[in-house]
């Protein structure tokens, strides 16, 4: 019981907690109880001040000269001191790496620095031996050496055959000189001076008569592509080797019109096999034979002779369709610059075949304007230019009119 005594008046002299205080209050509040002994009031806790730190004292003021308003400190405590408004300037610090990073023209300034020109010295004048220095006439001595050695050099000679150096004459700009553009020629004229070139020329094989026609439609625009098929009249003068994808009764009806080839899965076997060699010149097939020929698609579409509904070669009528490509049957594409090539026959043909030969194709030509294209008069805006040539011969420009003289005359022969 003295134990316990002595440490609960320890605890109350040093006012700090102990870990084991609530421990030793449970255990004295039991003896307590036990003992009805009277225990001492604690004794009373002084707060505790300090003095504040010095400061550097400002100089006096206006402000600050006045005396202080008396202030009360709390307790204890002393008053404080005043603050005064002016407080000097905190010292400058330096400039750290961090502080460089974010702050603009904060590097020192650098002064350029300015080093004198050196200057090398001339060389010393030294006067050629036997002569004096300064004497009269040095340059014109010079410049007659100087004439001698030029004249010794533009008559050199090697091995005693004189040498003459070669001229060259001072570039001149040469003007560029442009080709005079054709006059467009009635279709006539034109048909006569195709001939009459390819005839001087005495080629090895009888050339054919080309047109070229130049469209005002835009080629990448789905709704203005041009194409179409046409028979001539008078045919093409070349002989056309046509290749027919039938069986059973189609197939007996093609070889009696005149096919050349005739054949059904077995013919698309071949030309898959046969390593691009074709023997034909024209493909019709019946609507049952299309999606079969999607294994040589690869091979015909870009050689032109695949089947097409549009162009009529993909038809039930296989003996018209032979008999039409037989006789002159011409198929015509718009190309990517919007240029339209087609042969119109030979140049043995008289200059009247020829030209009902051309007034159907400018007939076709006219029934294959896109809807989509306006702003156009039946020729004007439509076909632009129209060239007349044979294979290998220059080109002849013909004139609007007469091509539609001719397209019209060959559509009053056709109703007729």
């Amino acid at each position: 019981m003295a134990h316990l005594r002595l440490l609960l008046s320890h605890s109350r002299r040093h006012p700090q907690p102990h870990r084991l205080l609530p421990l030793f209050q449970f255990s004295s509040d039991a003896n307590s109880n036990s003992s009805s002994a009277p225990r001492p009031p604690p004794p009373p806790i002084k707060p505790v001040s300090y003095a504040p730190k010095p400061k550097q004292e400002a100089p006096p003021t206006e402000e600050s000269a006045a005396p202080p308003a008396p202030e009360t400190g709390r307790g204890d405590q002393p008053p404080l001191p005043r603050r005064t408004q002016q407080q000097p300037p905190p010292p400058p610090r330096e400039w750290t790496r961090q502080d460089m990073r974010y702050v603009k023209d904060a590097a020192p300034s650098i002064s350029p620095v300015s080093y004198p020109t050196k200057v090398a010295p001339l060389p010393e004048f030294r006067p050629a031996d036997g002569e004096a220095e300064g004497a009269p006439g040095d340059g014109l001595r010079g410049e007659g050496e100087r004439i001698q050695m030029d004249a010794a050099r533009a008559g050199r000679s090697i091995w005693g055959v004189p040498v003459e150096e070669e001229q060259v004459p001072y570039p001149t700009i040469i003007p560029v000189v442009k080709r005079p553009q054709k006059v467009a020629i009635d279709l006539v004229d034109a048909i006569r001076l195709v001939k009459t070139s390819a005839t001087e020329k005495k080629r090895n094989f009888i050339e054919t008569i080309e047109a070229h026609v130049m469209l005002g439609v835009d080629p990448r625009r789905g709704d203005q592509m041009v194409r179409g098929a046409l028979t001539l009249p008078h045919g093409t003068g070349k002989t056309v080797r046509v290749a027919v994808f039938a069986e059973g009764p189609a197939a007996d009806e093609a070889k009696a019109a005149g096919a050349d080839v005739v054949g059904g899965d077995e013919l698309i076997e071949e030309i898959r096999k046969g390593g691009g060699k074709l023997s034909f010149d024209k493909c019709i097939a019946t609507p049952m034979f299309m999606p079969r020929l999607s294994k040589v698609a690869r091979i015909l579409g870009p050689r032109g002779l695949m089947p097409n509904p549009k162009l009529g070669s993909v038809t039930n009528d296989v003996s018209g369709a032979v008999k039409a490509a037989k006789s002159g049957r011409v198929d015509f594409k718009i190309d990517k610059t919007a240029i339209v090539h087609v042969g119109l026959g030979k140049v043995n043909f008289s200059e009247e075949n020829l030209r009902e030969n051309i007034g159907a194709f400018v007939h076709a030509l006219l029934l294959a304007k896109p809807v989509g294209l306006k702003k156009t008069s039946k020729y004007v805006g439509y076909v632009k230019k129209f060239t007349l040539s044979s294979t290998m011969g220059p080109g002849f420009p013909v004139t609007i009119p007469s091509l539609s003289v001719a397209a019209d005359h060959y559509n009053k022969v056709q109703v007729s």
